[in-house]
């Protein structure tokens, strides 16, 4: 398989595992042509046509050069140490054909922002009025989008291109994986309390190894014995959104947000909230919805020797394609 091979498919499972539906990134793709069409010649000299076929801004190939694909180093924070380590691999003789990161770098990382906009949508598929959706995340996506103006978006790209090492990375799409997962997973059991959801987070291989490694899933605010009758699991759309959308899923019937991480005053406004959270833990979300992707990619494309590093670990969930 090519690298490219792998990116179209990811992006495929990544649409048909968006939390608001598939419809929506694919109306999106068709709005985004009617856009691009309307651009002038000079416009579209500096549009990014990846756009196009791909709704989510920050997942991208950051370099390739064409080569087959069989063995791939896949990490969370994949920059250039890890390239490095892929060429030092390479010259042990373990043969490294791509890098597959989930974290964005390049032009993935300089478009985070952009993907932050379909959080309103997730909101308001939870009873959040689409109005006020839109207001708080643009307002988050334009600082967001200003933190980020003065990174040097670029490093791993210079480093693959000179080491001559096809990279890429799989950010919206594998959390997509492991939000919809989870929240189909809170949806069919029902856990009655705080203590049920910690316990079906740990029957997850990533969450239990992470907990072996100190770093386990945590309850930021209530505590085991607090009831539940309604989940959202916050997971994608790019990081963090608006503080202030807790009030308004309080309001239309939220009790309980699992997240990956939360901010101090992610916390506060929590708290503030009176709305139970439970933080499954950053990397081993991760991992989660990236053996997910690499599930759907083997069944799709065929099996891969996977390389574990950067904080991931392999689980697999499905019998793989010979």
């Amino acid at each position: 398989m090519k690298l490219n091979d792998i990116y179209k498919a990811a992006v495929a499972f990544g649409m048909k595992m968006d939390p608001r539906g598939e419809a929506d990134p694919k109306q999106e793709l068709k709005d985004e042509k009617k856009k691009y069409d309307s651009l002038s010649p000079k416009d579209k000299k500096l549009y990014d046509t990846e756009r196009l076929t791909n709704p989510y801004s920050d997942s991208r190939i950051i370099y390739d050069n064409g080569s087959t694909v069989k063995s791939v180093l896949v990490g969370i924070d994949m920059e250039v140490p890890e390239l490095l380590l892929a060429d030092r691999l390479a010259q042990k003789g373990e043969k490294i054909d791509a890098v597959i990161a989930h974290h964005p770098s390049g032009m993935g990382y300089a478009r985070l922002d952009d993907v932050m906009h379909m959080q309103a949508d997730i909101f308001h598929k939870f009873g959040v009025p689409i109005s006020a959706a839109e207001d708080m995340t643009s307002k988050r996506a334009k600082e967001v989008g200003e933190k980020l103006m003065a990174a040097n978006h670029y490093r791993p790209y210079n480093a693959a291109k000179l080491l001559n090492i096809p990279i890429m990375n799989l950010h919206t799409p594998c959390d997509n994986c492991v939000a919809t997962y989870l929240q189909k997973r809170f949806d069919k059991e029902k856990p009655g309390r705080i203590s049920s959801v910690m316990d079906m987070l740990m029957e997850e291989k990533e969450y239990e190894e992470y907990a072996k490694r100190g770093v386990p899933p945590v309850i930021l605010n209530g505590d085991r014995s607090r009831k539940v009758k309604k989940i959202f699991v916050d997971m994608t759309g790019g990081t963090e959104g608006a503080k202030d959308i807790y009030r308004r899923l309080v309001d239309s019937g939220v009790d309980t947000v699992v997240g990956m991480h939360f901010s101090p005053e992610h916390k506060k406004a929590l708290q503030e909230a009176r709305i139970n959270a439970v933080i499954a833990g950053h990397i081993s979300s991760d991992a989660l919805g990236v053996n997910i992707m690499l599930d759907e990619i083997e069944k799709k494309l065929g099996k891969l020797k996977i390389y574990e590093a950067s904080g991931f670990i392999r689980v697999t969930r499905r019998a793989r394609k010979k």
